[in-house]
């Protein structure tokens, strides 16, 4: 068990942007550290997060809920 961090979730942030000279919408993905206080979050979730201060080097989102439970496992 000792690969994954404890209270610490990656989220990655999806948007969908025009490219800047060609103008077709492309997908730009952002991952984020996100503090999970009570390990709750599992892989393909969809979340709610907010920024919050300064956790640790990286994490400066909190986890506030889960907004809908991946079908997986």
């Amino acid at each position: 068990m000792g690969a994954k961090p404890d209270k610490t979730a990656v989220v990655a942030i999806e948007r969908r942007v025009p490219h800047p000279i060609y103008g077709k919408i492309i997908k730009t993905t952002k991952k984020i550290t996100v503090h999970d206080e009570n390990n709750d979050a599992r892989l393909n979730d969809t979340v709610k997060v907010m920024e919050t201060r300064p956790i640790s080097k990286t994490k400066r989102w909190r986890l506030i809920e889960i907004v809908t439970r991946s079908e997986e496992a």
